[in-house]
């Protein structure tokens, strides 16, 4: 198994982190116990999340494609369109066997191993690099270890089917990847819009990572973070930074190098009069004009042929099917292309989140 340590220092910054880790990782050393951080959470819910099966608000079920999104023509992606020069190898990551990640400033845990079918993960939630305060104007809730324990097929099944994922993977260092929010703006006309974790209009207490926390502590992200991924850089054309859940990997390229194929909508919302009321201070934010912007998730729309991503930000290089990270929407997959099981309800309230209402 290989082992990576970060040792404990007196002072801990983002950038002398990514260097002692990238040196260490490089040299695998050996590994050394660590006990999980012991910090309370906020009783004020914030970003909790569904189950992957959830309905929407009209009563349609979200599944069989992307959420609350209108998907334009076909959207199977030719790869041999793309640019041979933008194809960088999938099997050049260190992570693709039994591994273990341990970092003694972060308490960082995260233990993979390979059975006959699966590889499975334990971790404790906790990144092993830098993060914004918390709590924080935006976020109420602290930080704090988690148990997680993930399994994902060593021999994915690919489906097509675009089945949306409310958390659709594991980052490498056992932080989630759950793209959505719970914050959602309803209109006069009861239309309900989903509310997008990266955009400018309600601050829902992102750091530099795009990552915030849940009520119960578990900090995750809703973007590329750039510390997580310069711990993992290997100047390599593409970056292996995560599993997905049914058994694909989670790339990133730090060139954006893979282009999504959403775009902001030409037409008018159907909504009017949209208000979020924030569930800690009861503030109330109306949303300007029917424009989209990109504040919500259904200001968006896949078009084939746009970018090199397909619909759930995948494609296949060289026979070979994974999905990517990318810094403009969707940022990371909110559908998988794979069988994989539900993960899960979530964590309840500021009402139980449904999903957007289809259009």
């Amino acid at each position: 198994m290989k082992k990576f340590t970060a040792q404990k220092s007196s002072i801990v910054t983002a950038t002398s982190f990514v260097a002692a880790f990238v040196l260490l990782a490089s040299a695998c050393s050996s590994a050394v116990d660590i006990s999980e951080t012991d910090t309370s959470e906020s009783s004020t819910q914030v970003d909790a999340l569904p189950s992957d099966d959830a309905t929407s608000a009209s009563g349609n079920p979200r599944a069989g494609g992307p959420p609350a999104n209108d998907i334009v023509e076909d959207t199977t992606v030719d790869s041999s369109a793309i640019d041979p020069s933008k194809v960088g190898s999938l099997t050049d990551s260190s992570f693709l066997t039994d591994y273990e990640l341990i970092d003694e400033n972060t308490n960082s845990s995260v233990q993979v191993s390979l059975s006959e079918d699966a590889r499975v993960m334990e971790a404790n939630g906790l990144p092993n690099h830098a993060t914004g305060d918390f709590p924080n104007a935006g976020n109420p809730n602290t930080i704090s270890a988690q148990e997680i324990s993930a399994s994902f097929p060593l021999e994915p099944t690919y489906t097509g089917a675009q089945t949306f994922a409310r958390e659709p993977g594991v980052s490498i260092n056992g932080v989630k990847f759950e793209p959505e929010t719970a914050e959602r703006a309803t209109c006069d006309n009861n239309i309900v819009y989903s509310i997008e974790a990266k955009q400018d209009t309600v601050d829902l207490g992102l750091d530099f990572n795009n990552a915030h926390v849940q009520p119960t502590g578990a900090y995750h992200y809703h973007g590329v973070s750039d510390s997580l991924v310069e711990t993992l850089d290997s100047d390599q054309a593409v970056v292996h930074v995560g599993f997905a859940h049914d058994g694909y990997m989670i790339y990133y390229s730090p060139s954006g190098q893979y282009k999504p194929s959403w775009r902001i909508k030409t037409e008018d919302r159907e909504g009017t009069n949209c208000t979020y009321t924030a569930g800690r201070s009861g503030e109330e934010t109306t949303f300007a004009g029917p424009t989209p912007d990109g504040t919500f998730v259904e200001d968006h729309e896949f078009v084939q042929g746009e970018g090199d991503l397909d619909a759930c930000n995948g494609i296949e290089i060289d026979g070979e099917y994974a999905y990517f990270l990318t810094d403009e929407y969707p940022y990371i997959p909110r559908c998988l292309n794979g069988e994989f099981a539900s993960q899960g309800g979530g964590q309840g309230g500021p009402g139980d989140r449904q999903a957007p209402p289809q259009q």
